[in-house]
């Protein structure tokens, strides 16, 4: 597993509200979507390399 960093993240409160809302829709915690959306943002910009293999490691 990849070592993780804290580090400080400033939103307004209404952005942090609609994050809220959309991990709780998705039964997430706020910081697993932000990690999440995230992590589509570098896949979809071609900064990381797509895994062939699922994270979960409940699906097969």
């Amino acid at each position: 597993m990849a070592q993780k960093k804290a580090f400080a993240l400033r939103l307004d409160a209404e952005k942090l509200a609609a994050l809220e809302k959309w991990a709780a829709d998705e039964f997430r915690s706020t910081n697993g979507q932000i990690e999440w959306i995230i992590d589509q943002a570098l896949r979809n910009a071609g900064r990381v390399k797509k895994e062939s293999k699922s994270n979960n490691p409940n699906e097969q």
